[in-house]
C-alpha cells in the first residue's frame, strides 16, 4: 500500500505541474489516477478545481490548485500570438526519430538475434528511462515508448521471438506499406500490430522497474487469462464432436499417465519443509541445513546418509541463490526508480530494504 501512496503522491504533482502549464485534461488524468491508487484529500480539492475550470471554461476562470498561482490569460485583437516554448530538449526529439526509422524490433532496442533476454532487458531499461511519457514530452514520444515495451514483449517470450523471427519480416513489410494510410492518423509503427504485447507500455515499464501497481496488474493479467478462456471455450463450442474428442485426447493421455506414474514413482526421502507427513527434523552434519523425514526414515532409507545430506545442502543453497537474486533485483529496481524520477523517499526505502537471503548464503560461504 505504500508503494501506491508513493506512486499517488507523483501523479499529484505530475497534475500540478500540468495545471502550470493549463493543461487541464492532463491534470485531471492525472489526479483521478491518484485517486485510484491511493484517495487523499489533497487530490480531491485539486480535482474538484479543476473540473469546475474546466467547465467554466479555464481562460476566463484560471483555476489555482494550492501553493500554485496561475496569472489570468489576456488576449486583445492587436496582440501578437505567442508561440508557447517547448517542453522537450532536441534530444529527446532525435530518439524519437530514431526509433521511428527503425525497421524491426531488433533494431529498435540496438540488440542482435543473437542477444540474450539480460542483453535486450537491459536496453529497454535504457530507452524506456528516455521515452516515458512523464520524461519525455517530445512529439510521437508516447508511440515510441510504446513500440519498445511491444520490442522488449516480443524478443523476451521464447514463442513470440521465434515467431517474429521467422514471420518478422512479412509483417514488417506488410506494415510499411500501411504506414501512409495510418500516417495521418498519428501511428509511426503499423508494422507492429502482428506482435503486440498482451499488456500496456506502462505496466511493463512498472513491471521492469519495480514500481507502481502490483495489484492492479493480478487483475489485468487475470482478466486476459479469464477472456483467453472464454475465448477457447467458443471456439471448442463450435468444433464438431469428433474434432472436440480429438482435442481431448492429449489430456486424456497425460492424466492416464499421471495415475499410473503414481504407482511406480515413492515419495522423497527427505523435504526442506516440516509437514504431516515428513515431521521429523533432521540437520547436516556441514552446515547444519534443517530437513524432515518420514516416520520410517531408518527403516526405509538404506543408501549413504553423507550423500543424502550433501543433497539437502545443494538443494538449500540453490534455494537461497534464487532468494538472494529476488531480493538484489528488487533493490536495484528501487534505487534505479529512485534515480530516474529524482525520488529521495524512494531512494531512502531503497536503502532500508534487507537481503536476508544473501546475507545467510554469505554467513554459510564463510563457515
Amino acid at each position: 500500500m505504500d508503494g501506491n501512496r508513493d506512486e499517488a503522491e507523483r501523479c499529484i504533482e505530475i497534475a500540478v505541474n500540468a495545471l502550470r502549464e493549463a493543461k487541464l485534461d492532463k491534470a485531471e488524468k492525472f489526479l483521478k489516477k491518484a485517486e485510484t491508487l491511493y484517495p487523499t484529500q489533497k487530490a480531491k480539492d485539486i480535482l474538484e478545481k479543476v473540473l469546475k475550470a474546466s467547465k467554466e471554461n479555464v481562460t476566463d476562470e484560471p483555476t489555482t490548485p494550492p501553493t500554485t498561482t496561475f496569472r489570468r490569460r489576456t488576449t486583445s485583437p492587436n496582440a501578437k500570438a505567442e508561440k508557447p516554448e517547448p517542453n522537450f530538449t532536441n534530444e529527446q526529439v532525435e530518439i524519437v526519430k530514431k526509433i521511428k526509422k527503425c525497421k524491426d524490433y531488433y533494431e529498435i532496442l540496438s540488440v542482435t538475434k543473437e542477444s540474450t533476454d539480460s542483453e535486450i532487458k537491459k536496453a529497454y531499461k535504457k530507452l524506456a528511462l528516455q521515452l516515458h511519457p512523464d520524461k519525455n514530452n517530445a512529439p510521437g514520444a508516447a508511440e515510441a515508448f510504446k513500440a519498445v515495451g511491444n520490442a522488449v514483449a516480443t524478443l523476451t517470450d521464447p514463442e513470440k521471438r521465434k515467431a517474429y523471427d521467422l514471420y518478422g519480416a512479412d509483417e514488417a513489410n506488410n506494415g510499411m506499406r500501411r504506414q501512409h494510410h495510418h500516417r495521418h492518423h498519428g501511428s509511426g509503427f503499423a508494422y507492429t500490430q502482428g506482435f503486440e504485447s498482451d499488456v500496456t507500455a506502462e505496466e511493463l515499464f512498472n513491471m521492469f522497474f519495480g514500481g507502481g501497481f502490483p495489484q492492479q496488474q493480478n487483475v489485468f493479467m487475470r482478466q486476459r487469462r479469464f477472456h483467453r478462456a472464454e475465448q477457447q471455450q467458443t471456439r471448442g463450442e463450435a468444433q464438431s464432436g469428433y474434432s472436440a474428442l480429438i482435442n481431448l485426447l492429449p489430456i486424456l493421455l497425460l492424466i492416464s499417465l499421471s495415475m499410473m506414474s503414481s504407482f511406480f514413482i515413492s515419495d522423497p526421502i527427505y523435504s526442506l519443509q516440516p509437514s504431516h507427513k515428513y515431521s521429523i527434523e533432521r540437520k547436516t552434519n556441514t552446515y547444519k541445513v534443517s530437513y524432515y523425514v518420514k516416520d520410517n526414515f531408518h527403516s526405509e532409507y538404506q543408501g549413504s546418509l553423507g550423500r543424502l545430506e550433501a543433497s539437502v545442502e545443494e538443494e538449500y543453497i540453490n534455494n537461497l541463490k534464487h532468494a538472494c537474486y529476488r531480493e538484489k533485483n528488487y533493490k536495484e529496481s528501487m534505487f534505479i526508480r529512485a534515480r530516474s524520477f529524482g525520488d529521495r523517499e524512494i531512494y531512502r526505502k531503497a536503502q532500508q530494504v534487507t537481503t536476508p537471503s544473501c546475507d545467510q548464503l554469505q554467513k554459510m560461504q564463510n563457515i
